[in-house]
């Protein structure tokens, strides 16, 4: 495992099947388990997905935080500034 890999994490959408489009870092517990069970594709998706499995067994999936708002990056590279809670300005009324 690498750093990058972590970001690929945070950034690859699944490719194919179910859950196609989703973000291997958003993959359910149970998709991944389901791929431990009938074996995992070969190359560097299967290597990925065998990787999330280890972080969500053992529940470091907010490892992977930090790397998920480094990659909301705005048009030219910019990052996208936080944004507020909904609700308004995100003061407690009293």
């Amino acid at each position: 495992m690498t750093p990058d890999d972590l970001q690929r994490l945070a950034t690859l959408r699944m490719p194919f099947g179910k859950h196609k489009g989703t973000l291997i870092a958003d993959l359910p517990g149970n998709y991944l388990a389901w791929f431990a069970r009938e074996g995992f594709p070969k190359g560097e998706i299967g290597r990925l997905l065998a990787l999330m499995l280890e972080i969500d067994h053992n529940g470091l999936r907010p490892l992977l935080q930090p790397l998920r708002a480094g990659a909301a990056a705005a048009p030219g590279g910019a990052l996208r500034p936080p944004r507020p809670p909904s609700g308004g300005s995100g003061r407690s009324r009293p």
